[in-house]
């Protein structure tokens, strides 16, 4: 029987790097907590897919099955939430809350932020619902006793993918610029956490600025964030800054339908030697990266590469020999290195649950990354760092001034991503 596809990164697991995901939402009244356990467990009856258990079989492979105990709703607390132990009934997903706000908390083995915003959606829409009355859905809303479609299920054959070669690849290579504030923190034993800030930019003002300089929200921060990191790292001989760009990637494989993570990264070279240069032409060569490297083509290739790393996974013959190889032959360490992240879910449909929603932020893994959200009249940027110094934010808010672009910013934050208890 062939694995499960949601499992292979928890082989990579770390404490540093656990690969979970957050979704925090801030909404315009306390949270009752008696109807927001109502509303997420009724709504996790529509995803049985992340109503999942995490158990071993005899080979040492790690398995999911279903989970029948009630999906855990908890008071947030400042500390890490352990997915898949008795805290939370075993699942890899679950919901905390603490005054007006719902964090929505999952392992990024089994899907990603394109996939569990609509897990978000429809368990906001049965709580707010259950406050307020009728409110008109979002679109692509999936209530909670409609029928799983396949589309949602399917998982792409590899060997069925077109094999044509791509007509141009990244070619920049790897930056190691700003590598050593990532591996002083995976490296010291005392710093267990990291941290955000929380920028909004009104859509309007926003949207207005990129149509000036034919920009998209990717390009244009990617361009923005640039000139941020010119200023804070000194240049080095011989090396480059680039930014790394998340797009997602089901419908060149066929399944874009799909709750699971297709995702895979654009990258935009840059150097010190562009720093003077105007927006305008930093947004280009974003804009022109992102066109170049978005081929099917290209993202046949990297899936196939990632079902041919599974693949080898699963011949190990233990679990302890899984998890060195994964490892070792991990994306997050042989993919192309860059300095910066930006990562956009795109533009979500709210519907008539906008009025409820004040922000929207993803929390991630990341240093000088961005997780961008899109409301009906802001866009919600989670600016992560490792370091508690605010340099880099300060040096981005000094760029967002010259470009005479409005915002405001939170204080900084702790990220407390959730660990994952791991069967052994």
């Amino acid at each position: 029987m062939k694995a499960n596809p949601d499992i292979y990164l928890l082989y990579e697991y770390m404490k540093k790097i656990p690969f979970t995901v957050r979704i925090k939402v801030v909404l315009d009244a306390p949270v009752d907590e008696g109807r927001l356990k109502e509303a997420a467990r009724e709504a996790i009856r529509r995803f049985p897919y992340f109503a999942v258990q995490l158990g071993l079989d005899a080979g040492g492979n790690y398995v999911l099955s279903h989970n029948e105990r009630p999906l855990p709703v908890l008071p947030e607390q400042d500390r890490r939430l352990v997915l898949g132990s008795e805290e939370t009934n075993g699942h890899l997903f679950a919901v905390t809350w603490r005054g007006d706000t719902v964090w929505f908390n999952f392992s990024h083995s089994v899907c990603g932020g394109f996939g569990a915003m609509f897990w978000v959606k429809t368990t906001l829409y049965r709580y707010l619902t259950k406050l307020y009355g009728s409110i008109a859905p979002p679109a692509d809303l999936k209530l909670p006793d409609s029928p799983v479609s396949e589309g949602e299920l399917f998982y792409p054959d590899p060997d069925t993918l077109p094999t044509d070669e791509p007509l141009a690849r990244y070619t920049g290579g790897s930056t190691n610029v700003g590598l050593g504030t990532t591996l002083l923190y995976m490296l010291n034993p005392f710093v267990k956490d990291c941290y955000y800030y929380q920028l909004e930019i009104p859509k309007t003002a926003f949207m207005t600025y990129n149509k000036s300089v034919d920009a998209s929200p990717n390009s244009i921060l990617a361009a923005l964030l640039f000139k941020t990191v010119a200023r804070l790292f000194p240049e080095k001989k011989g090396q480059h800054l680039s930014a790394k760009i998340a797009a997602d990637f089901r419908k060149d494989v066929g399944c874009p339908d799909s709750y699971r993570d297709f995702v895979r990264f654009l990258h935009v070279k840059y150097d010190w030697s562009m720093a003077q240069e105007p927006i305008e032409k930093l947004n280009m060569r974003a804009r022109g990266a992102i066109i170049s490297q978005s081929e099917p083509e290209q993202s046949c290739e990297v899936f196939r590469q990632r079902e041919a790393l599974h693949a080898e996974i699963d011949a190990q013959p233990d679990l302890k020999s899984k998890k060195a190889y994964a490892l070792q032959n991990s994306p997050f360490r042989k993919d192309v290195r860059d300095t910066f992240t930006v990562s956009y879910v795109g533009n979500v449909d709210w519907g008539g649950l906008a009025e409820h929603i004040k922000d929207v932020y993803t929390i991630t893994d990341g240093n000088l990354m961005f997780e961008v959200n899109a409301l009906p009249d802001k866009f919600c940027i989670t600016f992560q760092m490792m370091p508690k110094k605010r340099t880099a934010l300060d040096l981005f808010c000094a760029v967002l001034d010259e470009e005479k672009l409005p915002y405001t910013v939170s204080e900084r934050m702790t990220r407390y991503l959730p660990e994952i208890r791991l069967p052994e």
